[in-house]
């Protein structure tokens, strides 16, 4: 009986289907890689030229792949970036619901990278990949209940030289630019390395590749004179009002009366300042979302401290509060509180968040996390466009998360928004980096509509921005603060305000024409091999 015996100084390379698994792993890792850097390109870090790297390395991972293999390469990149950058969704309930959510949400960026798989072998491909990617965002920010657009690239870009793009096509316009330019950085340097392998260079593809590579920082340069913050309309002088919370996580609610108290000393503290001569006297006052769980038109309690609180300021104040009326759903409002008239006007939230202000499919999610019955009663969502005359200034009302859709901040613009204010509360979510994320997006807003935006919030970072985008003022997290700033007031309409919904149309239509060509491409070559295989049975 004889046995062979592998010596132990040569040991066998580990393969999958005849070649090393290093080799196998190296397109997965990259496609990771690009998800990571995605997500290191978006606030708090001052990184955003990483995302144009992120889409170079995901383009060399997906070109030439097969729609299965790039399925697979897309969820690693989906994974690698809405894995880390929305992992305060589980902050307060646990791993399940932010794990769950960016399973879901990585979907989508998966489908996306198989439609920049299969126009790869298209001419000028990366347009038509950077076509199918905003696709996806598209649909990311629709589906399902009502959509969740958190993690748009564009978001991640309010430091960026590309910015200006969004003041001309918003932010699907932004997201495209970043998208074109890293998939025509990869291309440039194929073509390149093809060049110098071959010695000859291929003219058309290169130069496809550079103008994929400069267009779109040509194209931001070019839109910069549209990003003006110039007072067209005045000035307002604002204040921004963060009161704080008793304590962190899913709880603060149950110190209802505490958080409204805290809203109210620091307004009174403010117009102690005001008498002082510390500070302006403000035109209005912008307390933040959920600044009183209190319903203050059924709690009388509730109402005179809101009451005084403005009395003492003498001017007009948005309050963040819960409305909760004897039947139906409860309402997110924000009241306009005139301090001689009181409450004159209301505005109900109408992008509710699903999974926390309500909970669809609530009997399947029990199984998966009980906090869900910590919503026992869903907030139900309004109608109407906010926009509030304050002391002469129109000013449009975008509630918290609904800074995430495009048509929020919009349509309150479209009705004669001179200034914007994103009131937020972010309480549940502790000191992670949600509250960056939300004001980049505020940001961007800012410059998309040539705007001013003040986003007070309860424990936050509160802010004030002016229409380039520019911070002017902000607190800290967590600390009780009151924000008076001067800001420019303006009516004229970016080019992305007058188009509306239009460039992402347009973007859809070169990524329905790109697929379409490749379908179509597909079909007549298995119709050819069809036509030969029976001709040569035929022989």
């Amino acid at each position: 009986m004889s046995a062979t015996i592998t010596p132990v100084d040569t040991p066998q390379p580990a393969r999958a289907g005849g070649r090393p698994l290093i080799r196998r792993c190296v397109r997965p890792g990259a496609a990771a890689l690009s998800g990571v850097l995605l997500f290191l390109s978006f606030p708090p870090r001052p990184l955003w030229w990483l995302a144009v790297p992120a889409f170079a390395l995901l383009g060399w991972a997906l070109r030439g792949r097969r729609a299965r293999a790039a399925l697979g390469l897309g969820y690693l990149t989906g994974l690698g970036f809405l894995l880390p950058l929305l992992v305060w969704t589980g902050e307060e309930v646990g791993a399940v619901p932010w794990l769950a959510l960016a399973a879901v949400e990585a979907l989508f960026v998966a489908v996306a990278c198989v439609g920049i798989a299969c126009v790869s072998r298209l001419p000028a491909w990366p347009v038509w990949g950077a076509a199918v990617w905003i696709a996806g965002e598209a649909a990311r920010a629709r589906v399902p209940f009502g959509g969740f657009p958190w993690g748009k690239i564009a978001f991640g870009q309010a430091d960026s030289v590309f910015l200006p793009l969004a003041a001309v096509g918003g932010t699907p316009l932004l997201s495209f630019a970043i998208v074109l330019c890293g998939l025509g950085l990869y291309e440039t340097v194929r073509q390149a390395a093809a060049g110098r392998r071959t010695g000859t260079v291929r003219r058309g593809p290169a130069a496809a590749a550079l103008l994929a590579l400069v267009l779109p920082l040509v194209g931001a340069l070019c839109a910069r004179p549209l990003v003006d913050d110039s007072a067209e309309d005045g000035t307002a002088t604002v204040a921004a009002v963060q009161g704080n919370v008793p304590r962190l996580g899913l709880d603060f609610n149950a110190q209802r009366r505490a958080v409204l108290d805290n809203h109210a000393r620091r307004t009174e503290q403010l117009a102690a300042d005001v008498a002082a001569g510390k500070v302006p006297r403000p035109d209005f006052v912008l307390w933040p979302e959920n600044s009183s769980d209190l319903d203050p038109y059924r709690n009388a309690d509730a109402r005179l401290v809101i009451d005084e609180a403005v009395k003492a300021i003498g001017v007009p104040t948005v309050v963040g509060a819960v409305v909760t009326p004897e039947t139906g759903k409860l309402r997110n409002t924000l009241i306009e509180w005139d301090p001689r008239r009181g409450p004159v006007d209301t505005y109900d939230k109408r992008h509710v968040q699903p999974f926390g202000e309500y909970i669809p499919l609530r009997s399947f999610v029990r199984l998966l996390n009980s906090d869900v019955d910590r919503v026992q009663r869903d907030f139900g969502p309004g109608h109407e466009v906010g926009v509030f005359d304050l002391a002469g200034t129109r000013v449009g009302l975008v509630t918290c998360f609904e800074a995430a859709f495009d048509d929020a901040a919009r349509d309150t613009v479209t009705h004669g928004a001179q200034l914007i204010s994103v009131p937020s509360n972010n309480a549940t979510f502790g000191r992670s980096e949600m509250t960056y994320q939300q004001l980049a997006m505020s940001r961007v807003r800012a410059v998309e509509h040539s705007r001013s935006v003040v986003v007070p919030v309860t424990s936050g970072v509160s802010a004030v921005i002016t229409p380039d985008g520019e911070i002017v003022q902000r607190t800290g997290m967590f600390t009780p603060d009151a924000l008076v700033a001067e800001v420019p007031l303006r009516s004229s309409l970016t080019p992305a305000t007058r188009l509306g919904v239009w460039p992402e149309a347009a973007l859809l239509l070169l990524a329905a024409g790109a697929l379409g060509k490749v379908a179509a491409d597909a079909v007549r070559d298995r119709r050819r091999r069809t036509e030969g295989a029976q001709r040569a049975a035929d022989a």
